[in-house]
């Protein structure tokens, strides 16, 4: 049973349907680390221009997915709730194998530095037990109106 579905999901991050990557979150320390899934369906709108003889999940939402699981963790503090978590860099990124259609993705982030609004976050996607990808995620709490400055 998972710890946070879809719907629990939206209340904490602002993404929606089709950019909402998370179908749920199975284990959390709030503000620590997060393991969250994906699963990967043939329907999904990007496998219709990536690549249509070949469907692939694009490299760039998988790092999507691992950044929107570091939010929940991070955004899930009392005192971040109603934010919003923004992209401030990605380092490291590294893509080991395709994700298809039909396969869950794990996604495992630890917050590894919080300097007021700033964190960095170490994200890593598995297939199978096998790593798919892996990154760095630099993000800034913002107030969800506009993204900081």
């Amino acid at each position: 049973m998972p710890l946070l579905n879809a719907s629990q999901i939206m209340e904490i991050i602002p993404h929606r349907q089709p950019f909402m990557l998370l179908d749920t979150v199975e284990e959390m320390e709030p503000g620590k680390r997060v393991r969250a899934r994906k699963c990967v369906s043939y329907n999904e709108p990007f496998f219709a221009g990536h690549f249509p003889k070949e469907p692939v999940m694009p490299g760039v939402l998988i790092v999507e997915a691992m950044a929107q699981a570091g939010a929940v963790a991070v955004l899930s503090l009392p005192q971040l709730k109603g934010k919003t978590a923004y992209f401030a860099g990605i380092q490291s990124a590294k893509f080991k194998r395709k994700v298809l259609p039909g396969d869950v993705l794990e996604l495992d982030v630890e917050i590894v530095k919080m300097k007021g609004p700033i964190g960095i976050g170490k994200g890593s996607a598995y297939v199978d037990g096998k790593l798919a990808a892996s990154a760095e995620i630099m993000f800034a709490i913002g107030d969800g109106d506009t993204p900081e400055k």
